[in-house]
């Protein structure tokens, strides 16, 4: 389909939608006026004699009940009330005869009407022969009045006009107030000359003058329109009106409580003088509302009318306009877009071509040669500069894959680097020691330092797996202490006597995600004792908080500025392109411990500690962690010594076995626990490549991690030569006042725990 017609269609279809629119709010419009049109037609043919009838209904009423109460009332002032409420009921169903409301629910509510009216005769019957009690005679005429009063709600409620639905609700309210205060009326006229109520009926008239009241000040006067608002403030400013509200606030103040009734006061007596004077204008007002809300309904048609009218003739307009503008445009835009199609074949074809062979040889890019974004502000040229950012994208999207490309190579081949250097490193140390010292015990302290380059060596390799997206392999079955954790994370640091621990027993972490977390605190604590003073401490200490383990990691380093704490923190939650790795590979910690924490679901902020080094909070999720086994918390009573550092027991990826084995038999040197390094005993020898053996590797034997004074028994030489030496034995002349002081103390903070421990099983 050509252009050409695309445009013509372009103009055509949503003319026509917008003409399907317009017919079919019209339509809407006209249904509503019509709408407002019959409920104002029901109004004025039902609602108005409806409004009569419920006022001689109220008149009749308080004339039925006064008879009742006093025998000399007026018996021709009660036939004159009834005479007006015939007259009103025949109009009324006269009117109700020509037709409905049109409102299912009006039309129902004028069946109950009539259904009461019904019953008129036979209710006058018993008010005349006295027939049972007045209360009776009052619910009839309170029900049927109130049956009326909701046929006003039932017929003027559905209206889609949001203000005419709130007048309406306004002229309910009003006769709502307007028949309380002709309940009040008929309690007063049924007191009598003894102006007695019983009690219940006395408590009714006193909540009927604060409901009148209340709906008054409220929910009417508010709402009146300023020709009926000063109706009605000229009504409550009468002299009747006033009189009004005296009696009524005597009554509840200055009433007399009898056993069963209550006597009103004497002012009572000039009830019906005031409600002869204000009665009138009070139904004067109630009448003008309800034709005042008909009229206002039959306004509301005619402009909705209206707005038809001007609907129609404006889209008309609309419509022809749209036709002659597509004419005019549809010449101006095929000739732009021809020079826009001649433009991009010639960039597609040429240039592009030309700029991505260049960026592939590795030679530089003219940008002149690129088509440029000119600003212009109309849509073909937007289309032009979109073409052009296009462009620009694709070219900066292959200067990005070749320094992608560059940025690999180079990020491999840093880690292979240092792989390779922490293995030579490994393998020449432990053939050194091996040669050197044979079998003597001293060889422990060599292959505890290739087991730390061993580890080392191994979290590189990790470390690669990690930022390319691989796993990390985890031997673990079982789930490990938070304290065996960091133990463990230490042992991977190859200055881990620096590293001091503050953990908990009573809490261990999942076993499938043990070398993950410990992977992520070697990290951070390898950091700390690199970027610290070589003589200051490292501190790492867990805790339980609101939200999982927080394992907090601080240091004695240099003051770091808020902006490189930034910096750090975004290096930690985003994963930078093998570019930035490649810029960055002789730092990489953050990188991995980054992607260690996003796989773990935890959170890692680096910020100042106190101390002015810089602090390192890791919070690992509740749901990793598990309840420590109660037999795993508590030591045996036989050892005045914690357990001895372990190794981390998974291998390298894809390393040989015979190495695993050897990283799984050494041990490191624990300073928050205690833990005091093992004496070695000799394995068999292994055979070398040209035929003879090699010193043989140490091994954990059992007994060997407790102290030199607890492993056999002493005897008399070797008390000597301790005293001789100054020392608890031959290896201890050797230590340095350092180890001697960590080895007493790690002594002394196991006993502590061993006799705390005595002391809580002890009854």
């Amino acid at each position: 389909m050509r252009l050409r017609t695309l445009l013509v269609l372009l103009a055509v279809v949503p003319s026509l939608a917008m003409a399907a629119q317009v017919t079919v709010t019209a339509d809407r419009l006209l249904e509503r006026s019509g709408h407002l049109r019959s409920d104002v037609a029901a109004g004025e043919r039902i609602g108005l004699p409806l409004h009569a009838l419920m006022t001689g209904m109220q008149a009749e009423r308080t004339a039925t009940v006064a008879r009742w109460s006093d025998a000399s009332a007026s018996e021709a002032a009660l036939h004159a009330r009834r005479t007006a409420t015939d007259r009103a009921d025949a109009a009324f169903r006269r009117a109700a005869a020509r037709g409905g409301t049109g409102s299912e629910e009006a039309d129902r509510r004028i069946l109950e009407v009539l259904a009461g009216l019904d019953e008129l005769g036979a209710q006058r019957e018993r008010a005349d022969s006295r027939t049972g009690g007045p209360d009776g005679t009052l619910a009839y005429y309170n029900g049927l009045i109130g049956q009326m009063i909701r046929f006003y709600q039932d017929a003027f409620s559905h209206t889609e006009d949001g203000e005419l639905s709130q007048e309406s609700q306004v002229v309910i309210t009003l006769f709502s107030a307007a028949e309380m205060l002709a309940q009040q009326d008929a309690s007063i006229a049924l007191a009598g000359p003894s102006r007695e109520l019983p009690a219940p009926r006395f408590a009714e008239f006193v909540n009927l003058v604060g409901a009148h009241r209340y709906l008054y000040d409220r929910w009417v006067v508010p709402y009146l329109p300023p020709e009926d608002a000063e109706r009605y403030a000229r009504l409550i400013g009468s002299g009747a009106w006033q009189t009004k509200t005296r009696i009524e606030n005597r009554a509840l103040s200055d009433h007399k409580d009898l056993a069963t009734r209550v006597r009103l006061p004497r002012d009572a007596a000039g009830w019906a003088t005031a409600r002869a004077a204000w009665g009138p204008h009070l139904e004067a007002l109630n009448s003008s509302r309800i034709r005042g809300l008909l009229a206002h309904g039959d306004a509301k048609a005619t402009a909705l009318e209206a707005e038809v009218a001007w609907l129609i003739a404006v889209s008309t307009g609309a419509l022809l306009a749209v036709v002659g503008i597509v004419a005019a445009t549809t010449r101006l835009v095929l000739r732009r877009l021809r020079l826009l199609h001649d433009r991009t074949v010639r960039v597609a074809e040429t240039t592009l071509p030309d700029v991505v062979a260049r960026l592939r040889e590795g030679r530089p890019v003219d940008d002149d040669a690129l088509p440029a974004v000119r600003g212009e502000r109309d849509e073909v040229g937007r289309i032009s500069d979109a073409f052009a950012r296009v462009v620009a994208v694709s070219v900066d999207g292959h200067r990005e894959l070749a320094a992608e490309r560059h940025g690999f190579g180079s990020f491999a081949s840093g880690i292979a680097s240092r792989t390779g250097n922490l293995v030579s490193r490994q393998l020449a140390l432990t053939e050194e020691l091996q040669d050197a010292f044979g079998g003597d015990e001293e060889l422990l302290a060599g292959l505890m330092k290739t087991d730390q380059l061993t580890v080392g060596m191994r979290r590189q390799i990790e470390n690669l797996l990690i930022l390319a997206g691989g796993e990390v392999p985890d031997p673990h079955t079982e789930p490990m202490r938070v304290a065996d954790l960091l133990r463990e994370a230490a042992a991977e640091v190859e200055e881990f006597r620096r590293i001091d621990r503050q953990a908990l027993d009573e809490v261990s972490v999942e076993a499938r995600v043990i070398s993950q977390v410990s992977h992520l605190l070697a990290e951070l604590l390898d950091n700390a004792t690199r970027f610290s003073p070589p003589r200051s401490r490292v501190v790492v200490r867990a805790e339980l908080v609101a939200d999982g383990l927080s394992v907090e990691v601080e240091d004695r380093g240099p003051r770091v500025s808020p902006e490189r704490y930034a910096e750090m923190n975004a290096r930690l939650h985003s994963a930078p392109p093998y570019a930035v790795l490649a810029e960055n590979a002789h730092r990489l910690g953050l990188f991995v411990v980054g992607h260690l924490a996003d796989q773990l679901g935890a959170t890692v902020t680096l910020r100042r500690s106190v101390y002015g080094g810089t602090s390192a909070v890791v919070v690992v999720p509740e749901r990793l962690l598990v309840p420590t086994a109660q037999e795993a918390v508590r030591p045996a009573a036989s050892s005045l010594a914690p357990p001895p550092l372990p190794s981390r027991p998974r291998p390298a990826p894809d390393a040989p076995s015979d190495t695993a084995d050897a990283a799984a038999g050494t041990t490191g040197t624990d300073r928050a626990d205690g833990g005091a390094g093992p004496v070695p005993a000799p394995r068999a020898a292994r055979a070398t490549t040209d035929g003879g053996a090699r010193p043989a590797l140490p091994e954990r034997v059992p007994q060997t991690h407790l102290a030199e004074q607890l492993r056999v028994p002493r005897t008399a030489a070797d008390d000597a030569g301790a005293r001789d030496t100054g020392s608890g034995g031959p290896d201890h002349a050797e230590a340095s006042p350092e180890e001697v002081a960590d080895a007493w103390a790690d002594y002394e903070d196991g006993t502590r725990k061993v006799e705390a421990e005595l002391r809580q099983d002890q009854p």
